[in-house]
């Protein structure tokens, strides 16, 4: 070729991603409701290879859907190497999700940027879970399968070209002026030559959620261990303190699965070595043993990067990348041989002599101590794709050891993504305001994750009770005591309330484990904002505030959120009170509810009020809720353990509940090895409610025992 050829084709080669082009976009229907479309040149490497799961057999089984947008409406332009989407908006519409958010329910109006970090008390996209998948009010989701950082606009501008522009507006003669007009489309850039697009179906925003997440695999099922009650002890507590401090729960009569280790576990820690201690644990497997022994799992604590002084440093260190994190290397885990040292290393010297799981730190974010945006890896995916997918990769290759000892795990994470719903990994933080950690639990329903609140140490004994209440409703019970030291008994006063809780989370465990089960073959979240309950209505007209124009001359009305009251399972509403309440507003969907603990009629889709005694949190239970409950163990049963089951019905309506059953241990369930069995509860001639349950199956599990019957309301 001569060197003007050769040159030719270098200017042109050059110049490609400097072209701007617009094309139709083709969607393929590649599940029922479920869509997808690739333009342009995409990365090879995204969310979901990262995830690198499979979709549930569950997807073929839904109902067929139409196409939920209108096509053409749909805009997608590639131009200077950068991707433009465009959604369109309807008036009265809301938008939930992108990502996990802990002050904001309503995403309409909001400008983010995607990108994997700690939260930093703003819900500005930067967070633990920043998932670039939207859910519309009107039944509807779309998801972007990009590791790269994206720009949202989430119906925020109004373009010149709009078909339905805003009323131009004078603020000198018009009071309703507005500094944010109406606008009618979802707008986000993406830095990348082309993108993969999904649509989602619903009908119902809740079926939107479901195909999200039976995209990649359902969701997790934990083993019932998992739904008890775990302690974090303080960080540098000795096997013999941990002993002391399990035996210490036996002795109060408070519930205990699964203890959890700190970093002074590890021979050293920031940056970790992945060793045990031989001070502080001098024979890990006895104790480890010792600990099964007695009903009590271990969990550690570690965060992904290789200190010098670890084993396997200089063998893992070509799978690193340029920088490091504490002054320890960080493994590419995109790379299978940097996967393969670490967690050969985890297998030998924890899951082999026992450990039930870990609590994976640090993969998240602030910039001041992550490697940074100029860091290279080997594997030679882009910092910022490594930092959005991190939080997968080490829930994905942790979870793949465990399945290969046939052992399930339950663990917690600082980071996640599109893709990771059937990772058994619930994420947490350093925040400690009460009031955003339900606000949190509330989002991750529509993020596809699971977060949970939990109890380091309070200023009283109300607000100890209060957030404890609160972790009893979530997806892990746990009191995190790694630097306070605190136990349930800590504040004396509420001790008797603080155990009639944790026994109540264990009573409930029937249900917890029936609702997680169908978040893995239904991917129905287990905890879920009002908006995905049928016939949930909140008042979401904009009330113009008195405005101070010297503070804020752009101040404008907020939509009313219901980010403090949340649906458990099928069949519950809880609406927690933080310290310093003694009453609350409580909005009921349509239909009658009963209050959990008594039966009683509560109130019939209204507003109401409700004050609380001090041991309880409010729970209302819908018309003909069935709520299966079993005998208040210290333990949960182990694999094969019969329980006998109280099921509870409430109000007046029949009901029927699925009751969900497999060893609770192990892997078999994904062989087949599990059950349904269902619990009806209808009314008969003679005006009296009776009860039945379905029959055990043949060589299926059965840990059911005597069953009897409680009618809650009178």
């Amino acid at each position: 070729m001569n060197r003007f050829l050769r040159y030719f084709f270098l200017f042109i080669f050059s110049t490609t991603s400097l072209i701007s082009y617009s094309q139709t976009v083709q969607w393929q229907e590649i599940h029922p409701g479920i869509w997808k479309a690739i333009v342009g040149k995409p990365d090879n490497y995204n969310l979901l290879k990262a995830a690198d799961t499979q979709p549930s057999a569950a997807l073929k089984t839904l109902n067929k859907a139409e196409f939920p947008l209108d096509k053409a409406k749909i805009s997608v332009q590639v131009k200077n190497g950068k991707t433009y989407l465009r959604f369109p908006l309807v008036k009265n519409e809301q938008l939930f999700g992108f990502g996990l958010n802990f002050k904001t329910i309503h995403q309409r109006g909001r400008i983010l940027q995607l990108h994997a970090d700690h939260y930093g008390n703003t819900d500005n996209g930067r967070t633990h879970a920043p998932v670039p998948f939207y859910v519309s009010s009107l039944g509807y989701g779309v998801f972007v399968n990009s590791a790269k950082y994206i720009d949202v606009y989430a119906g925020s501008n109004v373009r010149k070209d709009s078909k339905t522009p805003p009323n131009i507006q004078d603020r000198n003669t018009d009071d309703s002026w507005d500094a944010h007009p109406y606008s009618d489309a979802v707008e986000m850039l993406v830095p990348a030559q082309g993108i993969e697009l999904y649509v989602f179906a619903g009908p119902k925003p809740v079926n939107v959620i479901q195909r999200f997440n039976l995209l990649s695999g359902g969701g997790c099922l934990p083993p019932r261990w998992g739904l008890g009650f775990t302690q974090r002890v303080n960080r540098l507590y000795t096997s013999e303190q941990v002993k002391q401090e399990a035996a210490a729960f036996e002795e109060k009569g408070y519930p205990l699965d699964f203890i959890g280790l700190e970093p002074g576990w590890q021979s050293k820690s920031y940056p970790c070595t992945f060793e045990w201690d031989k001070t502080r644990f001098p024979d890990p497997a006895t104790f480890v043993k010792e600990m099964d022994a007695v009903g009590v799992k271990i969990n550690l604590w570690t965060n992904p990067y290789v200190s010098p002084d670890a084993a396997i440093y200089n063998k893992i260190k070509p799978f690193t990348g340029s920088h490091t994190v504490w002054n320890g290397i960080v493994p590419d885990l995109s790379m299978p041989q940097a996967s393969k040292i670490l967690f050969d290393q985890f297998e030998k010297e924890h899951v082999k002599i026992g450990v039930s799981g870990y609590k994976i730190d640090e993969v998240d974010g602030y910039d001041s101590y992550v490697w940074p945006d100029v860091a290279t890896f080997p594997s030679g995916h882009t910092s910022e794709q490594i930092r959005q997918t991190y939080g997968l990769l080490v829930q994905k290759q942790s979870f793949e050891m465990f399945r290969r000892n046939n052992r399930r795990t339950y663990g917690l994470v600082r980071g996640s993504n599109a893709g990771g719903s059937s990772f058994p990994y619930v994420i947490y933080n350093d925040n400690y305001s009460h009031e955003d950690f339900i606000t949190a639990l509330i989002n991750s329903g529509y993020a596809g994750v699971l977060w949970t609140p939990e109890v380091r140490a309070s200023k009283s004994g109300e607000e100890w009770l209060r957030r404890f209440q609160t972790v009893c409703f979530s997806p892990m019970a746990m009191i995190n005591a790694w630097s306070s030291s605190t136990q349930p008994w800590t504040f004396p006063e509420v001790a008797p309330q603080i155990k009639a809780l944790a026994t109540l989370r264990m009573q409930m465990m029937p249900y917890w484990y029936s609702e997680f089960a169908k978040y893995h073959y239904e991917g129905t979240p287990p905890f879920r904002g009002m908006s995905l309950e049928e016939g949930f209505v909140s008042d979401l007209k904009t009330e113009k505030t008195v405005q101070n124009l010297e503070e804020n001359p752009y101040e404008e009305a907020i939509m009313n959120e219901v980010k403090d009251q949340y649906m458990a399972g099928e069949y519950l509403l809880v609406a927690p009170l933080f310290a310093g309440q003694t009453s609350r507003k409580v909005i009921l969907p349509k239909g009658k509810w009963y209050d959990f603990y008594t039966g009683q009629l509560a109130g019939n889709g209204e507003v109401i009020t409700v004050s609380s005694d001090m041991g309880q949190i409010p729970v209302y239970v819908k018309d003909g809720g069935i709520i299966p409950m079993m005998p208040p163990l210290l333990h949960a049963p182990k694999a094969g353990e019969k329980v006998n089951l109280e099921i509870r019905h409430y109000g007046e309506k029949n009901g029927n509940y699925k009751l969900y059953d497999d060893d609770g241990e192990t892997f078999a369930y994904e062989k087949g090895i599990f059950s349904w069995r269902e619990i009806k509860v209808e009314r008969q001639q003679n005006g009296e409610l009776k009860g039945s349950i379905s029959e055990p199956e043949n060589g299926k599990p059965n840990t059911v025992g005597t069953v009897t019957w409680q009618f809650m309301t009178k």
